[in-house]
């Protein structure tokens, strides 16, 4: 079957149903056609229960088939879909539930929800696996942990129209910005898909024709055999993943085939460049990297040769994107000079649900800012210094952590690092990092200077941390960000 010219999964599916679709966590098999029939038997269970154009559907579902036929049942009946942190306390899914007023929440045996749907099989049974009447687009609604306060639900205006007229657009949006194209590609998930990213890459599959292969978690090995095991041709990973597969032993590394790969997608943190280098070193350049934000999207981009000839790049703006560089006082920045970072796009507007003020305040009239500083060079690419809520202000000097943590990255008795500011009454702040050392490495005074030592030639000594001290482990979330606030309040309140 030729589908150079794909309309997106549910045409897929009617044409070639027994293309596989999903290969779930288990090894077990579901086809494109029975996935379909699945879809649209959810599709009528969910207007069975009342639900129309514009209502509400959340989820709180491990990786796996569920989820799948959630996001694509929702996203041909015109209802918003809500996926839900699994790893959230009771009381703080109850907020999103009651936030986003949704009308229905399936859930799992696992992490069974008071009230909840158990699954899908309830939504299905006994209803016809024909497709829907009066198909419309669908949309997710993420929430966004933010910096500070509670989460809000990213929500935009639905399209009003099939899901095929809507999906060539997105299709070709990806092809622009990471080389992805219908056919017969397997697609590896390796996070949570409540998380944007995961969830958004999982449909673009299926709209591509691609084999989903999900991966019941990421454990370095586990993934490297799955790539081999299925020939997967693309995948979504974050940097800290990178980070571990690297301090696998060499002759472990070199077990494994992983010549199928074409595209590796990374976002969600910035990515030492290091690290990235040392996977392209192993697996070529297959790294595409983007970033954005929930609210922005996929914002600027950079393919593997483009960012081999500007390390440490996040690329230019993708199509349809401008970007502008601003100080505080809202003056526009020249190239070269760290500010906040602005973007805006004709691909449509966001808005916080339920909360203008907070939708207002992100905005500087068309102009959206993810929250991050950084600056564009001579030809428009953008290098990202940090986040404004992490900058470290010691003597009045600016002071970016994930500088100092790429390079005690490069260390390899660490296993991963926090940098923060504390407060100082002389200096405003001084620099703490906070070290997780890699396995089989004794913690000490001796490290610590070796660490310095390992500084020096790396960053300027202003930089350089003036306390080190180590833990067992760093608090990251499922997809590898590092939570700093978390990690900072942890060091302030043991003091």
């Amino acid at each position: 079957m030729d589908i150079s010219q794909s309309p997106g999964f549910y045409a897929i599916a009617q044409a070639d149903p027994d293309r596989v679709a999903v290969i779930d966590t288990d090894g077990s098999r579901t086809t494109y056609g029975e996935l379909l029939a699945l879809v649209n038997q959810v599709s009528h269970g969910l207007r069975g229960r009342g639900l129309g154009t514009g209502d509400v559907v959340a989820g709180v579902l491990p990786n796996g088939l569920d989820q799948v036929i959630m996001l694509m049942a929702t996203g041909q009946i015109g209802l918003y879909y809500v996926p839900i942190n699994w790893h959230l306390a009771a009381p703080e899914i109850d907020y999103i539930v009651k936030d986003s007023e949704a009308r229905l929440v399936v859930t799992s045996r696992e992490y069974a929800v008071p009230g909840g749907e158990t699954g899908t099989a309830g939504l299905a049974e006994g209803q016809p696996v024909t497709a829907p009447a009066d198909r419309t687009a669908g949309a997710v609604m993420w929430y966004t942990s933010g910096t500070t306060g509670r989460p809000k639900g990213v929500q935009r205006a639905l399209p009003g129209a099939e899901p095929e007229a809507i999906v060539p657009l997105y299709t070709w949006f990806l092809g622009e910005v990471v080389d992805l194209k219908p056919g017969d590609g397997v697609h590896l998930v390796t996070s949570p898909m409540y998380h944007s990213s995961p969830c958004a890459h999982t449909q673009f599959a299926l709209h591509f024709g691609h084999t989903v292969v999900i991966a019941p978690r990421f454990e370095p090995e586990i993934v490297l055999e799955l790539i081999e095991r299925y020939r997967v041709t693309n995948a979504m990973m974050v940097p800290t993943m990178f980070h571990r597969m690297l301090q696998l032993p060499a002759e472990v590394r070199q077990r494994h085939d992983l010549s199928s790969l074409q595209q590796v997608i990374h976002t969600a943190a910035a990515c030492p460049v290091a690290v990235k280098q040392g996977i392209m070193d192993w697996w070529g350049p297959v790294l595409y990297e983007y970033y954005g934000s929930t609210e922005s999207t996929i914002a600027f981009s950079v393919k593997p040769h483009d960012w081999l000839a500007r390390p440490g790049t996040v690329g230019r703006p993708a199509p349809t994107f401008e970007a502008k560089i601003f100080d505080d006082d809202g003056a526009e920045l020249p190239p070269g000079e760290p500010g906040l970072v602005y973007v805006k796009s004709s691909l449509g507007k966001f808005e916080y649900r339920k909360d203008p003020a907070k939708t207002a305040a992100s905005m500087r009239g068309e102009w959206y800012a993810p929250g991050d500083i950084g600056y564009l060079d001579e030809d428009g690419f953008l290098f990202l210094c940090d986040r404004r809520t992490d900058l470290i202000i010691s003597g009045g000097v600016n002071i970016y952590p994930a500088e100092i943590e790429a390079a005690l990255l490069e260390h390899p008795a660490v296993a991963d690092v926090a940098v923060i500011g504390a407060p100082d009454e002389e200096w405003g702040h001084n620099v703490v990092a906070l070290v997780e050392p890699a396995e089989g490495v004794t913690p000490g005074p001796e490290l610590t200077e070796e660490l310095l030592a390992h500084c020096a030639p790396r960053i300027a000594r202003f930089k350089h941390p003036k306390v080190i001290e180590y833990r067992e482990q760093l608090p990251r979330t499922p997809t590898g960000k590092l939570s700093r606030s978390k990690v900072r309040q942890e060091y302030l309140d043991a003091r």
